[in-house]
């Protein structure tokens, strides 16, 4: 047998890049086609329309003579991510705590995770804000960035659960077994053994759904949330640049989510190596 043979030939940087362009190129093909058509949509839509570009760089920021000042797209940029960060917080907390109690032996808890998901999954977002903003925060005293914190947390985890559940569920019973044998209790047999071998398969639909989230928090401006979207709202009535301010915006939501997607590219592939 040739020596040589046993050795697995690196591929040549053309090969890498071929390989690239294999993987990416209908996405891009496809992207370009999404951003010709909205620009042909703008161009018909915005006939005789007065373009003011120049304008909207002070509405993301300026400098003054005391440094850097946001303007208010930054600023609702910032309430966007926060309002983001902590919704997750929320509906991962609940999501794993509901996907727990559907696999629970005990039929009030299962009846209590089923009814959480199946109602919340089953109602408008939009609806559920409003539940919580008038009938609730009044009661609790709960400020708006916490209202919308806590709705739009419940919702995502509703849809987290069922992501948790069946990454738990593929992880074998014998892992479970193999874990209690050693001596840990069902707390330390999840957080040591269970979760990180379903880390794997729950990492592509979790990330998906925050993307999902961060589109989500639109939503929140109808409950006077000084979110991006609002901040968008209120400069577009102030200034009537309908189509600069929407184009921005949803640029920003765009990169947003795309930097999220790159994100679990990146952990897909260094947990397909881990587990290699």
């Amino acid at each position: 047998m040739n020596a040589g043979s046993c050795f697995t030939s690196r591929p040549t940087a053309a090969e890498k890049v071929r390989a690239a362009f294999a993987n990416y190129a209908g996405p891009l093909l496809l992207l370009a086609l999404m951003v010709l058509v909205v620009l042909a949509i703008v161009r018909e839509a915005s006939a005789g329309y007065r373009w003011q570009w120049y304008r909207v760089p002070r509405y993301i920021g300026r400098f003054t003579e005391n440094g850097f000042a946001p303007g208010p797209l930054l600023l609702g940029l910032g309430v966007t991510l926060k309002l983001a960060a902590a919704s997750m917080g929320i509906a991962i907390s609940a999501g794993l705590t509901a996907a727990l109690c559907r696999l629970s032996a005990s039929p009030p808890a299962r009846l209590l995770g089923t009814s959480y998901v199946e109602i919340i999954r089953n109602t408008p977002l939009l609806l559920q804000l409003f539940m919580v903003y008038f009938a609730f925060a009044p009661l609790f005293g709960l400020s708006p960035f916490f209202s919308a914190s806590l709705a739009l947390g419940l919702f995502e985890g509703a849809y987290l659960a069922e992501i948790f559940r069946a990454g738990l569920i593929s992880v074998p019973t014998d892992q479970w077994e193999a874990a209690f044998s050693l001596g840990f209790g069902t707390g330390g047999a999840l957080r040591s053994v269970v979760l990180p071998q379903a880390f794997g398969k729950i990492l592509p639909p979790f990330i998906s759904q925050i993307v999902a989230l961060i589109k989500d928090t639109a939503l929140v401006s109808a409950i006077a949330v000084q979110d991006l979207t609002m901040r968008a709202r209120d400069v577009i009535s102030d200034t009537f640049m309908s189509f600069e301010i929407w184009l921005v915006t949803a640029l920003v939501y765009l990169i947003l989510t795309s930097s999220a997607d790159v994100l679990a590219a990146f952990l897909d592939k260094k947990t397909t190596k881990a587990g290699e």
